[in-house]
């Protein structure tokens, strides 16, 4: 029997852009797709309000329920795994940590934009901006790529070699979405975004309706006093 014919699985991953040029500064392919992905959508209403008593006077405005301040705030969670225990001269001589290296830089300024902060402090400057890291984009697919901002890592070491370097290693790892309400019009990422929720459009557009007699309701809704 031959495999030749089976199509090749496509690779999840995360690639780090310059959001000036767009030119993309690293790829991290993930060695194993997740089995699972737990996301989680908090739409963004109008008429949300912190008294939770119900209604009367304490209630929301009755106008603002049906509508949307944005897009909703979407976070990703998922498990990835990274396993050099059978490519030792794949992993030699540091076992996995470049690759967990590079996890963990999504999350840390460099040493050269820290130096830059210290310089400009020893100056005096009595305002330093936060440092902006790069646009960072989780592509599952390519019906799935967008901006994203990392929000946790955690890493579980398994196995070591001779010299305990990691060789295996499971990732748990976070995100949330960044859309037009997070970056600033012109963004890269803002752009990105808009691409990504086209798709979603796109992909709703596709679905096969369905009549109300699925429902057991038959005719069409009409007011009631």
């Amino acid at each position: 029997m031959s495999y030749r014919n089976i199509p090749k699985p496509i690779r999840s991953g995360i690639v780090v852009v310059d959001p000036g040029t767009g030119a993309p500064q690293r790829v991290v392919v993930l060695q194993f797709n997740p089995d699972t992905l737990e996301r989680s959508l908090a739409p963004q209403s109008a008429g949300d309000n912190s008294d939770s008593g119900g209604g009367g006077s304490g209630g929301g405005d009755r106008n603002e329920a049906l509508r949307l301040k944005g897009p909703a705030q979407e976070t990703w969670k998922f498990t990835a795994e990274i396993d050099a225990t059978d490519q030792f001269e794949v992993a030699a001589p540091d076992g996995i940590h470049p690759q967990l290296a590079t996890l963990e830089m999504l999350v840390q300024p460099t040493t050269e934009q820290l130096r830059a902060a210290s310089r400009l402090s020893q100056k005096g400057t009595i305002e330093i901006s936060p440092i902006e890291m790069p646009l960072t984009l989780f592509t599952w697919g390519s019906k799935r790529v967008m901006p994203v901002r990392l929000t946790e890592l955690s890493v579980n070491e398994s196995a070591f070699d001779v010299n305990l370097n990691p060789i295996r290693a499971s990732l748990g790892i976070g995100m949330k979405i960044l859309t037009v309400s997070d970056l600033p019009a012109g963004h890269r990422g803002a752009d990105l975004y808009m691409a990504h929720l086209a798709q979603k459009e796109r992909l709703a557009a596709a679905a096969r309706g369905a009549g109300l007699g699925a429902l057991g309701l038959s005719g069409t809704f009409s007011g009631r006093g």
